[in-house]
Formats: structure tokens, sequence, C-alpha cells
């Protein structure tokens, strides 16, 4: 009886440790993934989350790959900042949460220059790379930095302008800026290089500050009360389409359709616009969704120790009337170079992203 008490018992440890091993297998943890946090600004403004929808799409690709090839996948860590200054303050607090959480890499589309230079900073003494895309971040070190080539935008609008008014006297002209971005500043930078560059004469008659739709309508509403008499504007360049299309609704409906407007951004209400000749004669276009797939794509890389370039520069597209039909939309595919159907210094558009060391 003892002898087979000590079988059973025996039989019961083996079958006890068999369960144990098989529980333990059920149980191993999934193969690691790059944890990757994605803060994205705005999710208000279209070009936004276009460029959004790229990094994910990216994301996804990867992810398919990953496990066609054994190779590591992602896990994004998505935070949306929001508008304005409550978006600039969440954003603070949102890139401090991912230096805590000590992600592999992070991807940040800054809503301001500046405010999230500290939290960079924190973010390099982690050792936690981070990928910039759209603005920069001054102060701290970036792993690299993605960007549409905002001077190109800028000044692609800037020399079709020039091409459509006589340089016998000065355009009258009206700024719709953002100061306090990086893209912002280089595609007005842009805009009077190329003036400049054509010896196209230009007054500024008046600056407004506008990026969103509220703040569009409110600039619109101003140069009305500022400028009520027809003809005594000649052009407005706008800094991005999300304030821009707001100044153009509002001029719209006053009727002053005698204004030429050059924006940037490529939304489709803009595209819309300059298929009517709805005052919105050029929109430089940025290709948002690969984007956002550049700014993934090198956060993989260097995540996984591949060599990236510091600075990769998205081309942008001139819309006009006589260029649409070449125009594929924010998401790509980037098309071919054309020659360039204005007088321009370099004749020839070119879609090549472009690394800078």
């Amino acid at each position: 009886m003892l002898h087979r008490c000590v079988v059973l018992r025996i039989r019961s440890i083996v079958l006890s440790v068999c369960l144990l091993a098989a529980g333990t297998a059920w149980a191993a943890p999934a193969e690691k993934a790059l944890r990757v946090g994605a803060l994205y600004w705005s999710m208000n403004i279209p070009g936004q989350v276009a460029m959004r929808k790229g990094l994910e799409e990216e994301a996804a690709r990867i992810n398919r790959e990953a496990a066609q090839r054994g190779r590591l996948r992602v896990e994004l860590i998505p935070r949306v900042a929001g508008d304005g200054a409550p978006g600039i303050e969440r954003q603070i607090r949102q890139m401090e949460e991912m230096v805590r959480l000590k992600p592999d890499v992070i991807i940040v589309q800054p809503t301001d220059n500046a405010a999230l230079a500290a939290p960079l900073k924190a973010a390099n003494l982690a050792g936690i790379p981070v990928v910039a895309y759209d603005q920069y971040i001054s102060g701290g070190k970036l792993a690299a930095y993605v960007t549409s080539d905002n001077h190109q935008a800028g000044y692609l609008d800037g020399e079709y302008l020039a091409d459509r008014f006589p340089h016998d006297r000065p355009i009258r002209l009206i700024l719709v800026e953002y100061p306090r971005v990086s893209s912002t500043v280089e595609r007005l930078n842009g805009f009077l290089d190329a003036l400049h560059d054509h010896g196209q004469p230009y007054s500024v008659s008046m600056t407004y500050e506008a990026v969103d739709p509220q703040g569009g309508k409110l600039a619109g509403e101003a140069i009305l009360r500022d400028f009520p008499a027809k003809g005594s504007v000649d052009a407005i360049f706008a800094v991005n389409d999300g304030g821009g299309l707001s100044v153009v609704d509002v001029l719209a409906r006053a009727g002053r359709t005698e204004i030429l407007v050059a924006s940037v951004d490529g939304d489709p209400t803009s595209v819309e616009n300059i298929r009517k000749q709805r005052l919105t004669r050029i929109d430089t276009a940025q290709f948002c969704g690969p984007l956002g797939a550049e700014a993934m794509k090198a956060a993989y890389a260097i995540a996984t120790g591949k060599p990236v370039a510091r600075q990769l520069l998205v081309p942008v597209f001139p819309i006009t009337a006589e260029t649409l039909p070449r125009y594929p939309g924010w998401s790509g595919p980037i098309p071919a170079g054309f020659t360039k159907p204005w007088k321009a210094r370099s004749p020839v558009w070119d879609g090549a992203v472009t690394g800078v060391k």
C-alpha cells in the first residue's frame, strides 16, 4: 500500500512539473517590440491628420515586414497635444511623460520651437533618441529632423507671384504669418527671397498672425476693416492653409476677388479654390502622408542602429491651374519632375527627398 502511494505521489509530481512547464510556455512573453512615443500636434488641421495617417501606415508596413522576416515590430504610444496655448502646455507634459516611460525612441511634431527644449534635453540625458517632424526644436539634440522643404514652399509661391505682376511697381502685399514655429518662418523667408531674387519690388501693407481656422477668420475680418477699398491690396501670402483658408472665405464672401492669394499646405479646399479661381492662385502642397512615413522610417532605423541623415527634406508641390493635373494629393506618391509653366531661376521642379548631414 505504501509502495502504491509512493508511485502515485511520484506520478503526481511529474504531472505537476509537466503542467508547470506547459503553463510557463503558454505564458511566455510576446516577442519584444520597439516602443515608440508618437506625439502629435493637432487633429483639427487636416494636413496634420494626414501626417499622422502616413506615420501610422508606415508603422503598420514595418510590422507586416517584421512578421515576414523575423524583425522587431513597433508599438506606438500616441498622444495628441491640441491647438493653441493649451496644446503647447499639454505637449510639454506629454514629452515629460514619455521621458518617464523610457520608450526606445520618441517621434514628435512640436507645437512650438522653444517650448520642448527642456524635455528634449531630459530625453537626451535619459539616452532616448528623439525624431522631430514638420517643426524643429530649438535647444537639445535631435537624432533626426524630418520636414517638408518649407523654404522651397515659400519660394515657389514667391516666384509664381513675381511672374504674375509687372516689375515697374511694388506689389501691395499682406502677410498672414506665424512666427512661433520653424516651418512657417522658413516659408515666409523663402517667399521674400523669391521676390528679391526675381527682381519683384513689393511693400508689406500689413502683417497678421494666424495658423488655425479661428485665427484666419479674425485676420480676414481685420483685413476688411483695415483695407475696405477694392484694389487696395494686390496679394496675400498665408504661411499655411490652417489660417489661410479662413482668410479666403472671409474675403470671398465680401466680394474681394481682385486679391491674389498664395498659400502653403495643399488642403483639398485650397485645391478646389484654385480650380475655381476663387482668390487662391497657388498653394504649395506638402506631401503629408510621405512626411509622416519618413519620420517613422527614420525612427525605426535609429532604434535598430542604422545610419540616418540628421535632416530629411521632403519636397513640396506647386499647385496652380496649370499644374493641377499632375498633383496626386496629400498622400502621394511624389510625382516625377516637370518644367514649371512660369518664369523661374530653376525651371524644373524636382521631387526628390534629400538628406542633409
